[in-house]
């Protein structure tokens, strides 16, 4: 089922509520404007409060394991909403919370 780009700028939070921000961003596929991601391309995640009482480390970054099956850039495919992310150290998913709309893809 097609399911929005997510591209740079869009509203992406680790489970404590880091904001995580792609940091190669893929300039040759653009969302309302905006470069997109391959999965291939590192996430980090600033102000990650981790949960300190239960000793859960702060996320760092994060990496995208699923994404776009039929489209791809560079033979890469491209971080859609409902892909699924893994943050290090401590395997807590990516949350996309504000994207663009208009550009779908599967």
């Amino acid at each position: 089922m097609p399911a929005p780009l997510i591209q740079q700028g869009a509203t992406v939070c680790c489970l404590h509520g880091g904001q995580a921000t792609a940091a190669v961003p893929n300039p040759r596929v653009t969302a309302s404007g905006a470069p997109t991601s391959v999965i291939s391309g590192q996430w980090t995640i600033a102000d990650c409060p981790g949960i300190p009482p239960s000793g859960i480390p702060s996320c760092v970054t994060a990496q995208w394991d699923t994404g776009t099956t039929r489209v791809t850039s560079n033979g890469q495919p491209i971080v859609i909403v409902g892909g699924e992310a893994t943050c290090t150290p401590n395997g807590t998913p990516l949350v996309p919370t504000v994207t663009q709309l208009r550009v779908t893809a599967t």
